[in-house]
């Protein structure tokens, strides 16, 4: 995975615009880790081969990144992304991970189920 390039990712997110989509979004500020550090406080969401279809969507910020998905009867937004798959055409994978590399958030875009 490649630093985010906001320009290219706006690119591929005007491309799927009105498209039905499956998405993988995925969140954790270490609920896999709290049994270890009880300092973490365990929270997580992980949403897989939903099907969605927005209507207008952006990247915005300077590094993390937020991506914002207009849909017809509402939002769907993410924050905190840092890295994205630049060899990926037909898929939009985005990432972002923490100052120790690990895993934060994620958010997939896709015309097939992953």
């Amino acid at each position: 995975m490649q630093l985010i390039n906001p320009t290219k990712v706006q690119q591929m997110i005007n491309a799927f615009q009105g498209q039905d989509l499956y998405i993988h979004l995925e969140m954790t500020t270490g609920a896999y880790a709290a049994h270890v550090d009880n300092t973490k406080h365990p929270a997580a969401t992980f949403v897989t081969n939903a099907t969605i279809r927005y209507i207008h969507g952006s990247i915005a910020g300077n590094a993390p990144y937020r991506v914002g998905l207009k849909m017809l009867n509402g939002w769907l937004y993410s924050e905190g992304l840092t890295h994205w798959e630049e060899t990926e055409t037909e898929r939009l994978i985005l990432a972002g991970h923490d100052s120790q590399g690990k895993l934060v958030v994620a958010l997939h875009l896709s015309r097939r189920p992953f």
